[in-house]
């Protein structure tokens, strides 16, 4: 996003307040903002908050002739890498369908020559009308890009789909469409084309009673990091999700669960992949028995709880027989004798690869930024050093990528 310039379209709804976040996650990502605000979009926000935000004069007219001596429409979308219009109303993306230019905001999105994306927000009644879903499908056909509607409770009271898409939804479509072109210019689009990767991420809740569970300190953050690099590397993403506070990443299949029980059910489901890749911090036991009411403490002693064994998912996995994907891949969190234990789990589980990582307290590795893993290839292991994430996960789905193309020319 370094050095990236959006033009950013604020329309007239609710959902405006939003777009001024949008604006400050934009700048914090390095972006260049400039704003242009419709007479509704005034409505709900003011010119002196985003021109503060966004650093830039915000735009309104059309006919301001300071700008229009030097043909400021036509600059203004030269000048743009992308145009974002959040919140795209109903009359906006009505407009957008017929090529109307009655405004500066349709004027410029009529005369782009760049990607725009846009962010709808309305009733749900608006959304499902024939006439907006007729729009809706004009506009796809014309290569506008959507982030969201989601489903969700509107400002009027009313539940169903036309809630706006969060900022931080919205910036990851962002940075994932200009992710996507970086890749195609440098080949990296294609690497996975056509493979189907299964990732696990995050913890597992097994329930002692129901207020209480037992859990482990995994904040999902690298399996997330695997599963968008993944995805921008071309290939079909199913990413299973323990409950994280990280919000489900755009442009792929997102199961969220709880226990290791439902995480197995939704692996099975995704089932056949190519790759799986089990980043998840699965618990290894749950309580057993069925408390249906909280347990109250006493004065005698503590409960005591009687742990079962959950299912060992990269295990099933590795021993899937037929519906084995081609390759699978371990995580091994430890805290000690990281080489030994790394192996012996690669042994243990029969996986073809393990990533192994030490998450003593003074590495910072839970809920950080960064990792630094042995990659472990059989009885070959390499030592990567202190990474983000997201560089981990990339290095990870090149080697990914090499072992499913040597293994096709094999197999030709």
């Amino acid at each position: 996003m370094e050095n990236r310039n959006i033009l950013l379209i604020i329309g007239g709804g609710i959902a405006a307040y939003k777009s001024l976040e949008l604006i400050r996650l934009l700048k914090k990502a390095g972006a260049r903002v400039r704003v242009i605000l419709t007479r509704g979009g005034a409505q709900f926000v003011t010119p002196l908050s985003a021109a503060t935000l966004a650093g830039e004069k915000v735009l309104m007219d059309l006919f301001d002739l300071d700008d229009e001596n030097r043909i400021g429409h036509i600059e203004l979308v030269r000048w743009a890498d992308l145009l974002v219009v959040a919140p795209a109303t109903a009359d906006l993306m009505a407009r957008m369908a017929h090529g109307l230019a009655n405004d500066l905001a349709t004027t410029c999105l009529l005369a782009a020559d760049s990607d725009i994306l846009i962010a709808p927000a309305m009733n749900p009644v608006m959304w499902e009308a024939p006439a907006m879903q007729r729009n809706r499908r004009l506009l796809a056909g014309d290569g506008v890009l959507f982030a969201g509607p989601l489903c969700g409770e509107m400002a009027c009271g009313e539940t169903g789909e036309g809630r706006m898409a969060e900022p931080v939804s919205i910036l990851e479509h962002i940075e994932r469409l200009f992710l996507q072109k970086e890749n195609e210019g440098n080949g990296k689009a294609d690497l996975l084309k056509g493979q189907h990767v299964l990732v696990t991420a995050g913890p597992t809740h097994e329930p002692v009673d129901p207020v209480r569970y037992i859990a482990n300190r995994s904040s999902g953050k690298q399996g997330y990091a695997v599963a968008r690099v993944a995805r921008d590397f071309g290939a079909r993403v199913t990413l299973v999700s323990g409950p994280t506070g990280l919000s489900a990443p755009a442009g792929l299949d997102f199961v969220r669960v709880e226990t290791a029980e439902q995480m197995k059910e939704a692996v099975l489901a995704a089932l056949p992949a190519d790759v799986a890749i089990c980043a998840a911090a699965v618990a290894d036991w749950r309580p057993g028995g069925d408390a249906g009411h909280k347990i109250k403490k006493t004065a005698s002693k503590p409960p005591e709880l009687r742990l079962v064994e959950n299912p060992d998912i990269l295990k099933m996995l590795s021993q899937a027989g037929a519906r084995r994907p081609h390759l699978v891949i371990g995580f091994a969190a430890e805290t000690r004798d990281l080489v030994k234990n790394a192996r012996q789990k690669q042994k243990n589980k029969g996986c073809d690869w393990i990533l192994a990582n030490d998450v003593s307290s003074e590495r910072g590795v839970f809920g950080g930024d960064k990792n630094k893993v042995l990659m472990f290839q059989g009885q070959d292991y390499e030592e990567w050093p202190l990474l983000d994430k997201e560089e981990v996960a990339r290095r990870l789905m090149r080697h990914v990528a090499r072992s499913l193309s040597n293994t096709k020319r094999v197999a030709e």
